[in-house]
């Protein structure tokens, strides 16, 4: 296993934690247009807190999934294709929600509800269904020595899974009540902090019944003990902070502890797949490792140099752009269609 290989793979974990960290909360946002606020002009002045920046948000998705083309094609081909119908409900909800923002803009106030809707549903699709993905991933999959996937329906879904894809909901859900409470002035700004600081009690249950699955439904205490406890103890030390930070009104810290809590998932994830990249449930021995499921020495140089020399550009634009539209968002909402585009 080279160093290129090493560093690859945590670059895609650095890919997948950045788009929880940013994308995340868009999904808590989208679902709080139906859960937070009470009428149309508050679901405006809520979608527009993410207007200038959510689709620039999704690119880290799609970085991500082509970095892991490019640097483990058989990572790629396996995870794909196993996941196929999974991945095409994500993509139904990336779909939905992407649209809801130009049709809901354009259509008669009278009929904006609907569109609002469907900012929602596609928001909770795509994190369920990533939580189930991910989830479903780390307990094994039926992978046989060629890398293909046979898998039924309780290899997706089963109690861990679900519970994997409900509690990833609910993450993104407040990671948005509190972005929500950062960027807004008003009644909704109050009620997003109220709606934050209670369910951070249901997350604490939800932590203590993913960690027993944790432990039992996968081997990741057994091969890095030490790596899954520290990642887990992060978790649960980012959800307090970000508890006490919302109960003290401190917005800031309330909703950057909510984003690491995010990102220390995903390093849970992959500290303990490490060094595998898929987990076979059939045998060990089919089990897809960094070493042999990795492009070229050649590809990889390639793609470290290009990654060197772009990306302060993207960081830098990123920064620029949340930096821009610093401002809080307050009723009434003025220019939303402007926004928005």
């Amino acid at each position: 296993m080279s160093f290129l290989q090493i560093l690859w793979f945590i670059l895609i974990g650095v890919l997948f934690a950045g788009f929880f960290f940013l994308d995340g909360f868009d999904f808590g946002v989208g679902m709080a247009t139906r859960s937070l606020a009470h009428n149309e002009d508050e679901r405006s002045q809520i979608i527009e807190t993410i207007g200038p920046v959510w689709d620039g948000n999704e690119v880290w998705l799609i970085t991500a999934g082509g970095a892991m083309f490019a640097s483990f094609p058989y990572w790629y081909a396996t995870l794909f294709s196993g996941y196929y119908l999974i991945l095409l409900m994500i993509l139904f909800g990336l779909i939905i929600r992407g649209v809801s923002f130009e049709f809901r803009t354009a259509s008669d106030p009278k009929k904006q509800h609907i569109w609002s809707s469907a900012l929602a549903l596609g928001s909770l699709i795509v994190p369920f269904f990533l939580g189930v993905m991910f989830v479903s991933m780390i307990q094994g999959m039926p992978i046989d020595a060629n890398g293909n996937m046979s898998a039924g329906f309780f290899d997706y879904f089963n109690v861990m899974s679900v519970v994997g894809g409900v509690a990833l909901v609910l993450l993104t859900y407040l990671h948005g009540l509190n972005y929500i409470a950062l960027k807004t002035l008003g009644d909704i700004r109050e009620r997003a902090r109220n709606y934050a600081a209670f369910l951070y009690w249901i997350l604490y249950a939800g932590l203590v019944v993913f960690a027993v699955l944790l432990f039992f439904q996968t081997d990741f205490f057994q091969v890095r003990p030490l790596g899954t406890l520290i990642t887990v103890a992060l978790i649960v030390c980012f959800a307090v902070l970000g508890h006490i930070a919302t109960f003290k009104g401190n917005e800031m810290l309330a909703f950057i502890s909510s984003g690491l809590t995010m990102v220390s998932l995903v390093a849970m994830i992959f500290v303990g797949m490490f060094p595998r990249v898929m987990i076979s449930s059939i045998s060990d021995k089919y089990d897809l490792l960094i070493q042999n499921a990795s492009s070229t020495s050649y590809t990889l140089t390639v793609m470290t140099i290009a990654t060197i020399c772009l990306l302060p550009f993207v960081l830098a634009y990123t920064i620029w752009s949340y930096w821009i539209f610093r401002k809080r968002i307050a009723l009434p909402v003025v220019h939303t269609a402007e926004v928005v585009k």
